[in-house]
């Protein structure tokens, strides 16, 4: 089958073309007819498999009749990442279409976004949040949208979204053409195509299984012994670019620090950086600046690199579901990729989930000359210490000497009185007799008679004697 043969629109024939687009992909030959003549989409495929564009084409080839300058397709995605890739594709495959596309998510200023909005896209990728937020603002129109687009709606459900897709789905027209992309059917995802997909065509593309191109392997250690383990192993093992998957942000920054200190081209990417530097990170691995990139789950979802060869678990995931997510970052496009796991003796029942769903007994191996018994707990190597500023003998106050301090101004000089004269406890004047508590009449000096003369408060206890 050929590209030619879904009779696409010329200027989008000229976008695969540039994009370099041969034969397409499985999912691509049963979504693009589907889509193209109006029915609901349910799309089952792994990440890689060509599924972006699976939707992108034939929306883009319906975009081209009708009206413009106004959102008919909003396409939503769960992270940043996924929605910059998505927008990169139609960016592409529509160059010659004159369709224009924009991308809003949080981290990056949204009076931009709201310029860019205001010029009538005809194609917006959001992320939820922003999404609403905008909705709330009401600097974006959804009910024009013609075509919906929910992609991986398992990580929209493992990051807590599907209550915002529901509210969003308040804002967009009940009429109207629906695709849901997902790489697993759990209950909550079957709850929600049967809300939002009319009368849908399934298609599914392979097993909840890695590609026969990806080899695995797992490195048996105890939990303090995984940094100096992965890094023999970067060591040893002949890897191109490496992609290091932890379970918690924390250790993904600790862990990348501790790669760069080792010498290693290295960089992390989690949920505490900003958009811009999620950003620089992404462009250094894809150009090759870094060799390796450490990152968890949700920072992950959407990175679209060629040529990764190798996906290192330092931390086992926490579902067979998130290892094949995983892991499909290699072995992709018919080349081959390795799969090494680091587990602990606590992860021996999640070794067996993922044995089962591979099919087969994941291989164990052991690092020859490593020591796996030594004690020093070196697996959270401690950042790298801030460098403190150098003493400058100038920028420390001078002392006042004595003759200079017996020129201060009468302000200091009183108070440095005050608080040299040793004064009685709280807990014993608060405790005195009545008749021996200062009176209201002590206040007042003795002048002529009638008149008392107010006493000033200042110091010096022989002030009152002068008048």
């Amino acid at each position: 089958m050929d590209f030619k043969d879904f009779n696409l629109n010329p200027a989008i024939a000229a976008g695969i073309a540039a994009a370099g687009y041969k034969t397409p992909t499985p999912i691509q030959s049963e979504a693009i007819p589907t889509v193209m003549s109006g029915l609901d989409l349910m799309g089952l495929a792994q990440t890689g498999t060509g599924k972006t564009a699976a939707f992108v084409l034939p929306i883009l080839h319906a975009l081209m009749q009708g009206s413009r300058n106004r959102p008919r397709a909003l396409i939503i995605s769960p992270t940043r990442e996924l929605a910059e890739q998505t927008h990169q594709a139609i960016e592409v495959l529509g160059r010659n279409t004159r369709l224009h596309s924009v991308t809003v998510y949080g981290g990056v200023s949204i009076n931009t976004q709201i310029t860019k909005l205001r010029r009538g896209p005809e194609i917006i990728v959001a992320c939820p949040g922003r999404l609403l937020d905008h909705v709330g603002r009401r600097t974006v129109d959804l009910s024009n949208v013609d075509f919906l687009v929910i992609d991986e709606a398992d990580q929209m459900f493992d990051m807590g979204f599907l209550p915002d897709i529901r509210r969003i789905l308040q804002q967009v027209p009940k009429k109207r053409q629906t695709m849901l992309f997902s790489a697993t059917m759990s209950p909550e995802i079957k709850r929600l195509a049967q809300d939002v997909l009319v009368k849908p065509v399934t298609v599914k593309v392979g097993d909840t299984a890695p590609a026969d191109t990806v080899s695995h392997a797992r490195y048996p250690v105890s939990p303090n012994r995984k940094t100096p383990l992965l890094l023999e192993l970067l060591r040893h093992s002949d890897m191109g670019s490496v992609l290091v998957f932890t379970r918690t942000k924390h250790r993904a920054k600790r862990l990348g620090e501790a790669l760069a200190r080792a010498g290693h081209r290295s960089t992390s990417i989690q949920g505490n950086l900003s958009q811009s530097q999620r950003q620089v990170a992404m462009d250094g691995f894809r150009s090759g600046r870094y060799r390796i990139l450490v990152a968890t789950d949700i920072a992950a979802r959407g990175i679209d690199v060629n040529g990764i060869s190798h996906v290192i678990n330092y931390d086992i995931p926490a579902t067979p579901e998130a290892y094949i997510h995983r892991i499909g970052r290699t072995g992709r496009a018919t080349c081959t990729g390795d799969a090494f796991t680091l587990v602990t003796s606590e992860d021996a029942s999640m070794v067996r989930a993922i044995s089962k769903i591979l099919d087969y007994q994941i291989e164990r191996r052991t690092l020859p000359g490593f020591d796996y018994k030594a004690s020093v707990r070196d697996d959270d190597v401690p950042p790298i210490p801030q460098a403190r500023k150098p003493y400058s003998p100038s920028s420390r106050k001078p002392a006042f000497a004595a003759s200079e301090r017996a020129f201060q101004p009468r302000a200091e000089h009183v108070f440095q009185q005050k608080s040299e004269r040793p004064s009685q406890p709280r807990a014993e004047n608060a405790f005195q007799p009545r008749a021996e508590r200062p009176s209201q009449q002590n206040r007042f000096s003795a002048g002529e008679p009638g008149r008392r003369k107010p006493v000033r408060q200042h110091a010096g206890r022989d002030f009152m004697q002068k008048y």
